[in-house]
């Protein structure tokens, strides 16, 4: 009888070389696994959560100055506006002055179109201080920031219990909407 050795031997060897590239490719699966570093995902603000900008007066209290600030967003946008606006009336964080009296009140906020109706309470014209710097600053910290934050709304009519106001303190005439102006702001100092 002839034996068939290396017939045998060359199966053999074949099933040990796959074997081996299967064990192999496991493994180096497995260590490309367990040394591959894994970046945490970002961190998120809580949902509903947006930082907003919000105008508040400068030191001497002729301007507008930007700060920001995280906010919880409504759905609605009424409502979102109205959120930006109470954190407007709850005045800065830092240095800068507030604009509105604090116990101001948003009664209620109408979208409708390009427009933002923002209904107040009677103490925003009890509590703005007399003087035509102090109700322009008022005026534009609402219109600046509910435009600047709100892109939609190009607009803003200002009501008092419901009513359209003549003016705040007597200087500024508010019977028609008021559009953004940013000539209020203070430009940061350039180096």
């Amino acid at each position: 009888m002839k034996k068939r050795p290396s017939n045998a031997k060359g199966i053999l060897l074949f099933a040990f070389l796959i074997f081996a590239v299967v064990v192999g490719a496991l493994v180096f699966r497995k260590y490309e696994t367990a040394t591959r570093k894994v970046e945490p995902p970002p961190q998120a603000a809580p949902a509903g959560t947006v930082v907003v900008t919000l105008f508040f007066a400068s030191a001497d209290g002729d301007r507008l100055v930007r700060e920001g600030r995280e906010v919880d967003i409504e759905q609605s946008v009424e409502d979102s506006i109205e959120s930006v606006v109470d954190e407007l009336i709850r005045g800065p964080l830092g240095s800068l002055g507030p604009t509105l009296p604090p116990n101001a009140r948003v009664l209620g906020v109408h979208f409708k179109g390009d427009l933002a109706e923002l209904d107040f309470g009677p103490e925003l014209l009890e509590g703005i201080p007399a003087g035509s710097s102090a109700e322009m600053v008022a005026a534009y910290s609402i219109v600046d920031t509910v435009t600047t934050n709100f892109p939609q709304v190009k607009r803003v009519q200002f009501l008092v219990d419901g009513a359209v106001p003549q003016t705040l303190k007597g200087h500024l005439d508010l019977r028609a909407p008021l559009v953004p102006d940013f000539e209020l702001e203070m430009k940061p100092l350039q180096k």
